[in-house]
């Protein structure tokens, strides 16, 4: 299933990879140093490549894409004029199973709704050399861990909590569909040098606290932007402490501080999972060069000559956190919570609790969890809230099946879903959500923006481990504190929780019976895909057309965005996850979260056509129509959240030009790179309080657009009066080629054609 001929073939070379790079630099060597190094599509590294500025090719070793993704992602692939995938590419189908009822029903309505979807990525993966992971099979980051991600190695996926494999020692970055193409057809694929923020972890974690509280603690230091643009890389003592599978939650909420990947060097934690899933061969490869897979003993003992920034955290002072509501950064420990929530006006009587997801979803995970229920269950206690657990993989949820954990969550009276991401990201069809009431939610995910989970404004989501989510869920309290406060069993006996017990991996080994995958062939080359020409689910892509290195005049406003935008609120998931294939479809939805400077109203903007207010996406289209170029306007951060291009896609394809932001995520400024739009940055943030309304804009110096050279665009205001504005841009030579080919995409496929 993975290649471990492709992984001996690299670690073989890896060393002279490293060697040559220390050599080049004159200095020791951080992990992701080597790691990056090792794949460059040059042979040597160059004294010129500065972090954070330098943009760098790279040749990663796998692709992984999820179902939601790779419609477009694979829509584009076949436009590129290749026969097969470069790389080992893998298609897992978790995003399209709503989750309602329970695990089999919920499965069996996904595989109804979705047939037409799963055929057609099914008949890609097989014409391409793609191997297809069913639906039912797990979450795409769980299964990737079990199966595919090694030590050293670099992936990308097209899902921004691809870093999941960080922790098992791999350079894992979620990107856009467009990038996975690159790599696909066997390109170069472009990154900016990430930043390198190191993390020293000390001491031992003991009581309830667990591995999420480390990245809970971390993003509450760094906020969502404070990881843009760099690589944190964990090291110290404490890592040691933590399991694989624990490595992997730290690195995969490590995607809501911006960051471009996480990483742990190997270790024994690591060999162990790699031995308990099936790959013993490959840890006796990676204990022979694990010098390379760890940083240089330099690095370690002055980090601060190496790092760009450090950060310290002692587990052993650390406590459990609860993050929220509506920003995965809002860090408060479990202890203060009750205080803060009351200064805030939260409500506290929490009425459902979730566990699970790509980033909590292990057996480790379930085993604590499931310590939590059996004693509730022993000592008379029921759960005040719904309860909900997702398992990972098919894999895990059989083996926690076979142990019994399944059977005490049952008797607590949760609710088993199935092995897909269901309410982490939108797809739970809650009950009593459509009336927007003021509500308290907890969970294990990552995300908790307004909405995300249910569709409702005002949930109030929170963000814990597991186990915490398995007490509060109890206790039905947000405030509850599982390590002082006691609660009342049915007998009306006040009764303490123990501290959760787990297990890192299963004593009898894992089990399943079926992975639910399905290998690439070799003989269906020649096969075709078809597409109904009639579907609303899938539609063949066309090219688009440059938009043209000259000057470009009569821009109108499509909106303002104020505060936080992100790709949920650009393209929202949930009920138009259906539609990913389909770009005019989903093009519906665009940016109809976000909220309007001038009205402060969500879905509400100005016609400068007529003078009315219509949604976002009507507005556009009639801009479309009549062939009137039109650009968006952002605040901080613009685009954070997910990979998801449909973000960057949707204004492209309905005449969106030009977005011009304080500051963007890293993905959807590539993204939208990629699809051939402007991707602008105010030089002075305070240019963004000129933009008005009925404002027209000019691009008076376009045709010398340049790397480094700033864009000016003339503003002309109702009242005739003007503004100039300075933006700044990251584009260098390639990205500009881009943008004058139209997209990266018309790129690939002309010099295919040549």
């Amino acid at each position: 299933m993975f290649d471990l001929k492709m992984i001996n073939k690299y670690y073989e070379r890896m060393d002279n990879s490293v060697q040559v790079a220390k050599k080049k630099l004159g200095r020791p060597l951080t992990l992701s140093e080597k790691i990056l190094y090792s794949h460059l599509s040059l042979e040597l590294p160059s004294l010129d490549y500065q972090r954070g500025k330098s943009y760098v090719d790279f040749i990663p070793d796998r692709v992984a894409m999820q179902d939601a993704t790779a419609q477009m992602a694979l829509l584009q692939f076949m436009m590129a004029g290749k026969d097969r995938v470069a790389v080992p590419s893998t298609v897992h189908c978790d995003h399209l199973i709503q989750a309602k009822t329970d695990a089999q029903i919920d499965l069996n309505n996904a595989l109804d709704n979705n047939s037409e979807v799963y055929s057609f990525l099914e008949s890609v993966s097989s014409k391409y050399g793609i191997g297809f992971w069913k639906p039912g099979a797990g979450i795409i980051h769980q299964v990737v861990l079990e199966n595919y991600a090694f030590p050293g190695g670099m992936m990308i996926g097209t899902d921004s909590h691809t870093v999941n494999a960080g922790g098992l020692g791999m350079i894992a970055i979620g990107v856009g569909g467009a990038d996975a193409v690159d790599v696909m057809a066997g390109m170069p694929w472009e990154l900016k040098l990430p930043k390198l923020i190191g993390v020293k972890l000390s001491g031992r974690m003991s009581n309830w606290t667990s591995a999420k509280d480390v990245i809970l603690k971390l993003a509450g230091i760094l906020t969502v932007k404070g990881g843009t643009g760099s690589i944190v890389e964990y090291f110290g003592e404490g890592t040691k402490t933590l399991s694989c599978t624990g490595k992997g939650t730290i690195c995969n909420m490590g995607a809501e501080i911006g960051a471009t990947t996480s990483i742990f060097s190997y270790d024994e934690k690591m060999e162990k999972y790699l031995t308990a899933t099936g790959r013993s061969e490959l840890a006796i490869s990676a204990n022979q060069i694990r010098d390379n897979l760890m940083p240089d003993d330099e690095v370690l003992e002055n980090p601060k000559d190496y790092y760009d920034q450090v950060i310290e955290i002692n587990l052993s002072d650390l406590e459990p956190h609860l993050n929220g509501p509506f920003t995965p950064d809002r860090s408060t420990p479990v202890s203060k919570m009750r205080d803060i929530a009351k200064k805030n006006n939260w409500p506290t009587e929490v009425k459902v609790g979730l566990i699970g997801s790509c980033t909590n979803s292990s057996y480790e995970d379930i085993s604590r969890a499931a310590s939590i229920a059996k004693q509730a269950n022993n000592l008379g206690l029921r759960t005040k809230a719904e309860f909900t657990i997702t398992p990972g993989s098919e894999q895990v949820r059989q083996t926690i099946e076979r142990d019994g954990f399944i059977e005490e969550f049952n008797t607590l009276g949760a609710k088993v879903f199935a092995n897909a991401c269901g309410p982490c990201i939108g797809q739970w069809s809650r009950d009593g959500a459509e009336k927007e009431e003021k509500n308290t939610i907890v969970h294990s995910f990552n995300r908790n923006f307004a909405k995300r989970a249910d569709g409702n404004p005002n949930t109030h989501a929170f963000v814990g481990s597991p186990e915490i989510v398995t007490a509060i869920a109890i206790s039905g309290d947000l405030a509850f504190n599982p390590l002082k406060d006691n609660l009342m069993n049915e007998d009306g006996e006040k009764v303490l929780l123990e501290p959760p017990k787990g297990l890192e991996l299963p004593e009898n080994g894992f089990t399943v019976d079926n992975l639910g995958y399905q290998e690439p062939t070799k003989k269906a080359r020649n096969s075709k895909v078809i597409i109904d020409p009639n579907s609303d689910r899938l539609q063949l892509l066309k090219p688009f057309m440059p938009l043209g290195k000259n000057k470009i005049n009569n821009v109108r406003l499509l909106i303002k965005a104020k505060g936080k935008c992100t790709t949920d609120h650009i393209s929202m998931a949930g009920p138009w996850l259906k539609f990913r294939g389909h770009l005019d479809n989903i093009s519906n939805n665009m940016l109809t979260g976000a909220v309007n400077f001038f009205n402060e109203k969500v879905n509400s903007v100005k016609n400068q056509l007529n003078g009315q207010y219509d949604c976002v996406p009507n507005v556009q289209r009639d801009y479309k129509f009549n062939n009137i170029p039109t650009i968006v306007v952002g605040d901080e951060n613009y685009g954070e959240g997910s990979s998801r291009e449909h973000a960057a896609m949707e204004p492209r394809f309905l005449g969106v030009m030009a977005v011009l932001v304080r500051s963007f995520a890293r993905i959807h400024e590539t993204n939208l790179k990629k699809q051939g739009m402007l991707a602008l940055i105010f030089k002075d943030k305070s240019d963004y309080d000129l933009i008005q309304e009925d404002d027209i804009f000019n691009f008076i110096d376009l045709d010398k657009f340049q790397e480094g050279k700033p864009i000016t665009i003339l503003l002309t205001h109702k009242d005739k009066t003007t503004d100039q504005i300075v933006c700044k841009h990251s584009y260098n030579q390639t990205q500009i080629e881009w943008f004058v080919a139209g997209s990266a995409l018309n790129l690939i496929r002309s010099q295919q054609s040549k």
